[in-house]
């Protein structure tokens, strides 16, 4: 997407892919301002039985912007991330991190399961790939 694309994120996708009527419908009861929380999209992937690629889909379909990630990465009203920065990450947080990587880089999908997995916070797992200098990549909704 150029930057001439900003916001018109139905652009990312074939014209003939279509929106499942039933996820719009749930998205624009809970959308305000022209905006969702991550949160609440993955409120609507548990209640429909869905994909978050789905629901991202859609979201970008109604060309509505993702805001406030669990993983404190984008979508808040300021520049830099929501986690704090940790002085030290542990070996067990290392170790996770560093055997979850695909090409370098760490998945959303694989970041959230070391949260649970470790039992610690989503912007926790962030904080320690900020500390280890591993990006984030594949956002399940597919904001980035």
């Amino acid at each position: 997407m150029t930057r001439e694309d900003k916001g018109h994120y139905a652009k990312k996708h074939p014209p003939e892919r279509k929106a499942n009527p039933l996820i719009a419908e749930a998205i624009r009861k809970r959308a305000k301002e022209g905006k969702l929380s991550c949160a609440v999209a993955f409120e609507i992937v548990r209640e429909l039985d869905v994909s978050p690629e789905e629901v991202g889909f859609t979201l970008d379909c109604l060309e509505l912007k993702i805001i406030k990630c669990q993983m404190g990465i984008f979508g808040y009203d300021h520049e830099k991330p929501m986690f704090r920065h940790l002085d030290s990450v542990s070996e067990e947080l290392k170790d996770a991190v560093t055997h979850a990587l695909e090409g370098g880089r760490l998945t959303c999908r694989a970041a959230w399961d070391i949260a649970k997995r470790l039992d610690i916070g989503k912007m926790t797992v962030a904080a320690a790939c900020e500390k280890l200098k591993v990006r984030i990549s594949s956002c399940q909704l597919g904001g980035f």
